[in-house]
């Protein structure tokens, strides 16, 4: 078991295999410290940052053992605060979408913030991403991590209930990001956390993903409205260019005029996950990212019943990453493992209700390595 590290008199943390360091990183514009910290094992590195859970850098070798950061981000925490389109982050109260920001839980109904008109995204304006997270740090010998807290007020941002949140980030030395999430309330809510990692396994800046070829272990997905609200319909991806049982180039088919595409500018959409627990207790694969130029793949699991493919179709050349190159359409990809957008609103969906005396519990796993 991975066991906490004490902070005092230092701020660096060394073994055989691992690191682990810290660092002060800015001043929120609201005044509150935040700090990176830089894990490293068997010679993966990356930063995590106090702000918003923020996977800001992950360098990964290519089948040539030479590093490159495949995340995308920024390099200053203003951008972060005032630009980001999540970048790396943890998203929540509840990440996706909820319908016109509004939902019914027994018999009371209670109203989101509408920042992606006109629905509620991601928690709202300001969800679990825009917070500075208690941070401890974690290591042993086959891995190191950090412990990441938050708690969020009975109202904040419309949800009911006091919420308890912990994300812990570990690092392992076969390469793998494993995050665990945890959450309790005070009262019945809902809840739906995740990372927001956008990927370029090409490396960070370096141009387009849409050579990646993609797999996702699903035989349906969820249909969405023009708002990119869900239909309520799970419907088969067989015969689409939604059907990524085998491994596709991502840009092959995103132009081709299917009317889903059309409404989400390209991919932008919840896939239900070919799963063989539904009790969503056990790590099963949900999908595998293989750049053919590096070598560098990407492959998930999760407990989630979900994921929801994006392409990067908003990315507009405004944004200037970690490498300095502006980010334009399609320069990375994010694959979030989650519940299905708008469950809350949808009965025929895997439930996200939260109770008091209930403990919400979700692994995802991020296995960087090389294709074979």
């Amino acid at each position: 078991m991975v066991g906490a590290v004490g902070v005092v008199g230092s701020t660096s943390y060394a073994g055989d295999r691992t690191t682990i360091t810290k660092e002060a990183w800015g001043t929120t514009a609201g005044g509150a410290a935040v700090d990176r910290y830089t894990l490293t094992a068997n010679g993966m590195r990356v930063r995590i940052l106090t702000y918003g859970g923020i996977l800001q850098t992950i360098e990964t070798p290519d089948r040539h053992g030479r590093l490159a950061n495949v995340a995308l981000g920024f390099d200053n925490l203003a951008d972060y605060e005032a630009k980001s389109p999540y970048f790396g982050c943890i998203t929540g109260r509840y990440a996706n979408r909820i319908a016109k920001g509004r939902f019914t839980l027994d018999g009371t109904t209670y109203q989101l913030p509408i920042n992606n008109d006109p629905n509620s995204l991601h928690g709202g304006t300001v969800g679990f991403d825009k917070h500075v997270w208690a941070a401890t740090p974690l290591k042993n010998r086959d891995s190191v991590g950090l412990r990441l807290q938050f708690t969020s007020p009975d109202g904040d941002q419309g949800y009911p209930g006091e919420m308890r949140a912990t994300v812990t980030y570990t690092l392992t030395t076969d390469h793998a990001i494993k995050m665990d999430y945890v959450a309790t309330t005070s009262k019945p809510t809902v809840v739906n956390l995740t990372n927001h990692a956008y990927w370029n396994l090409g490396g960070e800046g370096t141009g387009t993903i849409d050579d990646h070829k993609l797999y996702l272990n699903a035989s349906k997905y969820t249909p969405v409205d023009p708002t990119l609200i869900p239909t309520g319909a799970i419907d088969p991806v067989a015969g689409t260019p939604m059907d990524f049982r085998r491994a596709t180039a991502i840009g092959a088919r995103n132009r081709d005029g299917f009317a889903q595409l059309v409404i989400g500018r390209g991919y932008d959409h919840n896939w239900v996950l070919d799963r063989r627990d539904n009790t969503f207790t056990r790590l099963e694969l949900a999908a595998r990212a293989t750049d053919p130029a590096s070598g560098r793949q990407l492959t998930i699991l999760t407990t989630e019943p979900g994921i929801q493919f994006y392409g990067g179709n908003f990315l507009d050349g405004t944004l200037v990453g970690t490498g300095g190159r502006m980010y334009r359409q399609g320069d990375g990809f994010a694959l979030e493992t989650q519940h299905y957008p708008d469950s809350p609103n949808q009965a025929g969906f895997p439930s996200t209700v939260l109770r008091p005396g209930q403990t919400y519990r979700t692994t995802t796993i991020y296995q960087l390595g090389v294709a074979r």
